[in-house]
């Protein structure tokens, strides 16, 4: 429920309100920016966080594979925060994810994720997939008919009331890229201003909502 379908060329994507991309034609998720580790990093520089909030982050991940079954899940970059975030009981987590997603994981190293070494799940480059270009920060495809699917921004958008402001997380897509720029799935992220250039769907209330001029493609994906 409340996600929203998006067609791009031969492409249908489905923007979900859980901060993910779902690609039905090969069963495949798509997510960015998980910053695993990140309390443990921050307690490393004496900022006292709760040890379990990565529970917020994984939890969600495995009940998103557990409603649509991937057949592959694809991390775009900056799935740990920092080196020193990466405990044992995380690098652990790490190697037990495919068994407990169910699905194969490829990770596409992020900025976050230099010079780290995680076992099973290699860092890989930016690659295709069908008509998209996937990268973690956001990169020129190398043929003009790809879209280029990132993260890296964090990209959220800021509603202004008559007595009320909120930043609330987005897709964000560039036409002139191409690119569709999808919000940061950590639990401990923050968020940046994706700009006026950028056509945006709102994730609000468990749904995704049209702000702006959304593709004119678009469709609600009617609830079983």
């Amino acid at each position: 429920m409340g996600e929203l379908v998006w067609q791009w060329r031969s492409e249908e994507l489905v923007l979900l309100p859980q901060r993910a991309l779902w690609r039905p034609q090969g069963h495949e998720l798509l997510l960015a920016d998980l910053h695993l580790g990140k309390a443990e990093t921050f307690q490393a520089h004496g900022i006292p966080i709760p040890s379990d909030a990565d529970s917020g982050t994984l939890n969600p991940l495995l009940e998103l594979c557990h409603r649509w079954q991937p057949r592959r899940i694809f991390l775009l970059g900056d799935l740990i925060h920092a080196r020193v975030g990466l405990t044992p009981r995380l690098r652990d987590t790490l190697r037990a994810l495919p068994d407990l997603s169910g699905a194969e994981v490829s990770l596409i190293g992020g900025n976050h994720d230099r010079h780290s070494w995680f076992e099973g799940l290699p860092q890989q480059p930016s690659q295709a997939l069908g008509q998209l270009w996937l990268s973690h920060a956001p990169e020129a495809s190398p043929q003009p008919d790809q879209l280029n699917v990132c993260g890296h921004l964090h990209p959220m958008t800021r509603i202004h009331g008559s007595a009320d402001r909120l930043r609330l997380p987005c897709f964000a897509f560039d036409p002139d890229g191409p690119r569709l720029v999808i919000p940061a799935f950590g639990q401990l992220t923050g968020g940046h201003d994706c700009g006026d250039r950028y056509r945006q769907w709102l994730v609000a209330d468990e749904a995704i909502v049209p702000w702006f001029s959304p593709h004119p493609q678009t469709q609600r994906r009617r609830s079983a």
